[in-house]
């Protein structure tokens, strides 16, 4: 179902969740779940995930993860600012020791000239560290721009889990 190199990374996050005692949470948005499916597709993922919020709109934002109205209005959701929020609430709202946080314009509409589609923002927030986020513009149709996203999130997770 998942790309291989989306499994192999998994488990790679698996076992650095593992080895440094920590239990992660996901906050996706654009990717609608697709980064916790993959974390779960890998047998004893339930040993370190510990829950995922699908939070696809701005309510969702604001009631499961806590991020303001006022950052959603002046930043919009798919920013830096929204991305880091989402990170944080996914950590102070579940048992998690670290979190990935992904929103973006997937397309094939929704983009503007500031936020084109393909526009992704994603951030890993981890207790006791300094929270890191990175903005992609993925090319390609929504699946393209979809599985890019999972990608580079798993990838990123992985360095911060690691740590």
């Amino acid at each position: 179902m998942y790309p291989e190199i989306l499994i192999i990374m998994a488990e790679d996050l698996i076992n650095a969740c593992r080895k440094n005692a920590i239990k992660l949470a996901l906050a996706e948005s654009c990717t609608g779940g697709l980064v916790a499916g993959c974390v779960t597709a890998v047998n004893g993922s339930s040993d370190i995930f510990d829950r995922g919020f699908v939070t696809y709109s701005n309510q969702a934002k604001t009631e499961m993860l806590g991020v303001t109205e006022k950052l959603l209005k002046n930043f919009g959701s798919v920013s830096e600012q929204v991305a880091i929020a989402m990170a944080e609430g996914a950590i102070a709202n579940s048992n998690a020791d670290i979190s990935l946080s992904i929103t973006g314009v997937a397309g094939p509409g929704g983009g503007t000239d500031e936020k084109p589609v393909g526009l992704v923002h994603m951030a890993v927030a981890r207790k006791g560290t300094s929270i890191r986020h990175e903005r992609h513009i993925f090319k390609g149709d929504r699946e393209r721009v979809r599985i890019q996203a999972v990608e580079s999130g798993l990838k990123l997770l992985n360095v911060v889990a690691a740590g």
